[in-house]
């Protein structure tokens, strides 16, 4: 592959060992060059020798390494405005201009059945303590292949940032794409067509999340039961405790092991009508294995609990099962409800359920405390309660940062597939804004507000858009730390 090392200098800066790859088009180095400078490609003038670079070809622009480019161009926010503007109307405005006006989160293009990428995109950047991480993360990408785990790390890290100083605008994820192909070549693979194929993007969640496992350090303290090597074992990671009985040997002891995940399955099954029924039935199976006292293979319970909560909780829905004679991943589309607030106590071991108590008692608590305030405000009549220093409690155990110690969740994102199997159709993000009831659709590169009623109809039963991967956060109980005052001025 022609990859070259060159210098990018723009205006007073200048940026070395910058990678430009002539096999690709022009629009993968500009892309390069936004995610450095934050100069948009509309706005780019890029010239080496006299020579200006297209987007879609190199014409006649010969690089070699060390060569000298000269980039030319503003970002957005240095572009001085016009001393006087027109007032526009929001019924004037385009999709770009609503988004920017109401402080939508940039939306991402569709670069070619790339769907299921951008979905993932905005679901994982919900989860704050992941986007800092990123931030804090000090690798580059190589376009050159190896250091794939750092390429994409640093290529999410870059496309955050640029999505955060977008204002509403949709950006291309050019690079992250590049890096995604060279880790996972099947998802380059295309179809008869030319284009892209459409990909599972439960199988992009989980390999982003690999990828970024090994790169971003957890952030361990001196008094941690348990020493975490990456953010994504701290925050996402939860451990199950499990139980194997043989069912065709009483005389073989029951034998006991932990298991991690990243993820819960609900299953879907004839009787399952609901999200929390599904993740029960995964807790509780039968297997076949070799038996060490009868010598062959026999039936065996297996029996699971939790016994670590993670802070954020990734549920997936088992939806998708190949059908051997049409060869494809053929979907369930079965209506499967879900909750907004969940609660997994009872999907908790003995152990667990018993340090879960304290933060519990405290949240019901402070129920009970918001019923006597709106049944003292009634009395009152327009009075209203006068709270002073409200702040959030740790949702996590103190010897374990980034796990949840209430068992308590809110939902915050949600990943749907519209389609009937897993390699085509369309996927698609709904996420809440931080501290609201507020949700959004991010529909690729259209970003559009909805309700939680909406968000509530994406259970299945139709070819309506299905939840395919649910994404849990901590509830966070309020304290005062003052005492909480009643205004009684009418």
């Amino acid at each position: 592959m022609p990859i070259f090392k060159v210098k990018v200098k723009w205006g007073k800066e200048v940026f070395n060992d910058v990678e430009a790859n002539t096999d690709e088009d022009p629009i993968l180095f500009k892309a390069q060059l936004f995610a450095l400078t934050g100069v948009q490609n509309e706005r780019q003038k890029v010239m080496l020798k006299g020579a200006t670079l297209k987007d879609n070809n190199w014409g006649n622009i010969q690089l070699k390494n060390g060569a000298v480019v000269l980039l030319m161009g503003s970002k957005e926010e240095d572009v001085p405005n016009e001393p006087k503007q027109k007032p526009v109307f929001v019924e004037d405005m385009n999709e770009e201009e609503l988004a920017s006006a109401l402080d939508f989160p940039s939306g991402l293009t569709n670069l070619g059945n790339t769907c299921y990428m951008n979905a993932t995109i905005q679901c994982l950047k919900t989860v704050p303590e992941l986007c800092d991480a990123l931030k804090e993360y000090k690798g580059e990408v190589s376009l050159s292949g190896g250091m794939l785990a750092g390429s994409v790390t640093a290529a999410l890290r870059d496309l955050y940032s640029a999505m955060d100083r977008g204002n509403g605008s949709s950006i291309p994820p050019l690079i992250l794409l590049q890096v995604l192909h060279a880790a996972f070549p099947r998802f380059a693979e295309k179809s008869s067509h030319g284009g892209f194929q459409q990909q599972d993007a439960n199988e992009c969640w989980t390999e982003i999340l690999r990828m970024l496992q090994q790169k971003l350090q957890a952030k361990n303290g001196a008094n941690q039961s348990r020493q975490y090597s990456s953010i994504i074992d701290q925050y996402f990671g939860g451990r199950f405790t499990c139980e194997l009985k043989c069912t065709e040997s009483e005389e073989e002891p029951v034998t006991t092991s932990e298991e991690s995940f990243l993820q819960l399955s609900c299953f879907i099954s004839q009787e399952v009508k609901y999200m929390h029924s599904g993740l029960l039935s995964r807790l509780n199976e039968q297997i076949t294995k070799h038996s060490p006292s009868l010598g062959r293979d026999a039936i065996y319970s297996k029996s699971s609990k939790i016994n670590r909560l993670p802070a954020y909780l990734s549920i997936q829905f088992v939806r998708f099962f190949y059908k051997e004679k049409e060869s494809i991943n053929a979907k369930i589309l079965k209506d499967i409800k879900f909750q907004l607030n969940l609660d997994v106590f009872d999907l908790c071991s003995p152990e667990l359920q018993r340090k879960l108590i304290p933060m519990r008692n405290k949240f019901k608590e402070y129920e009970d405390r918001k019923i006597e305030e709106v049944k003292v405000v009634k009395k009152q009549g327009d009075a209203e309660v006068e709270k002073t220093g409200v702040n959030k409690a740790p949702y996590w155990f103190e010897d374990d940062i980034g796990s949840n110690n209430s068992g308590y969740y809110e939902l915050q994102a949600v990943l749907t597939h519209k389609g009937r199997s897993s390699g085509s159709g369309h996927y698609v993000g709904w996420t809440r804004k931080p501290g609201t009831n507020q949700w959004l659709q991010l529909d690729d590169d259209k970003v559009t507000p909805i309700s939680e009623e909406d968000v509530l109809k994406l259970s299945g039963g139709g070819d309506w858009h299905c939840a395919y991967v649910l994404l849990y956060g901590p509830r966070l109980l309020e304290i005062n730390d003052g005492t909480d005052k009643m205004d009684t001025t009418v």
